[in-house]
């Protein structure tokens, strides 16, 4: 049936797009989907990962409702980038219910179901899959990757000047998983670039059910809108996670990290150690020093070609 993927998510728009993705891949084979507090509620997400699964005819995917809010503070919610509830566009109310199980039990059986051929690509705050790793801290040893959708190594972030959304939300999760879990980090290096084009975004709004409700979730506030080929046209950032996982399409170099989880202006922040200079004791540097090792690869470059293919290859399979 393919690679086997279990998606934890914060069902919005771009969280709806990479569902729609991974269910329309050849090779992948959806195992379950686990909802995080984050664009909006956990009861809108989770919601909002139901009726999408009713949408495209998949309520066999099993869903498993996960943490209501960040390990230490209250959430705030992005509606006013996502829509009313989290999401934009006609969804049906969904006939079925999650499963009687919580999000970090349902990845720790599916991880037992599946052991190194599961793949979990979290694109939400991390919160649920912090709560799995200190549940299991072997967890990152037995699947075959941990991809994330989340944080900024090498520019700015998209909700204060240094962090990313995901990552500000529950930087405390954040940290564990960065700490303990050596994820794939696809962060808004690559994800701000990861546009589609205008006429792509025409085709679907001129096509028939569904994907007349997915060209809805292509369109984002002016503000976060690129402008590019004459058009604004929006960064599908959720997305990325998926085509590189159908497609391979990021190059990855791995570094020491650690996420600010201080209440200063940095808070959420990605610390990306780029030249190596620091050590077992945070010294000054020095030639005897000795180096912390890798705690996660970051995705460096991206093929937006291959990208916009995979995401128009897996789209207009419901035309």
């Amino acid at each position: 049936m393919g690679r086997k993927v279990l998606l934890d998510v914060d069902t919005g728009n771009d969280d709806a797009i990479l569902l729609a993705m991974m269910l329309a891949a050849e090779d992948v084979d959806v195992v379950g989907v686990t909802t995080v507090s984050g664009n909006s509620t956990l009861n809108n997400t989770t919601q909002n990962t139901l009726s999408v699964l009713e949408l495209f005819d998949r309520t066999d995917v099993p869903v498993a409702k996960g943490a209501e809010r960040p390990l230490v503070r209250e959430p705030c919610g992005a509606e006013w980038v996502h829509g009313e509830n989290g999401i934009r566009g006609d969804l049906p109310a969904s006939t079925t219910s999650p499963v009687d199980q919580t999000a970090m039990e349902f990845i720790c059986d599916q991880v037992n179901s599946h052991g190194k051929h599961l793949t979990i690509a979290a694109v939400g705050p991390l919160t649920n899959i912090a709560l799995a790793i200190a549940n299991r801290p072997t967890l990152p040893d037995e699947i075959d990757e941990l991809y994330l959708m989340g944080g900024s190594a090498h520019t700015h972030g998209n909700t204060t000047p240094v962090a990313e959304f995901n990552f500000w939300e529950d930087p405390e999760a954040a940290s564990r998983v960065m700490q303990d879990g050596f994820p794939r980090m696809v962060g808004l290096d690559v994800t701000n670039q990861a546009t589609v084009l205008p006429e792509f975004v025409d085709k679907i709004e001129d096509a028939s059910p569904p994907l007349t409700t997915v060209s809805q979730w292509f369109d984002y506030p002016d503000e976060l809108m690129k402008m590019e080929y004459g058009a604004k046209v929006p960064a599908i950032h959720d997305g990325v996670v998926g085509a590189d996982i159908i497609g391979n399409i990021l190059d990855y170099e791995s570094y020491y990290l650690e996420v600010d989880t201080t209440d200063g202006p940095s808070r959420g922040a990605v610390i990306c150690d780029v030249l190596g200079i620091m050590d077992t004791e945070m010294n000054v540097i020095s030639e005897d020093r000795n180096r912390l090792s890798p705690t996660g690869n970051v995705a460096e470059n991206i093929d937006i070609d291959r990208f916009r293919e995979i995401i128009s290859e897996t789209i207009l399979y419901y035309n």
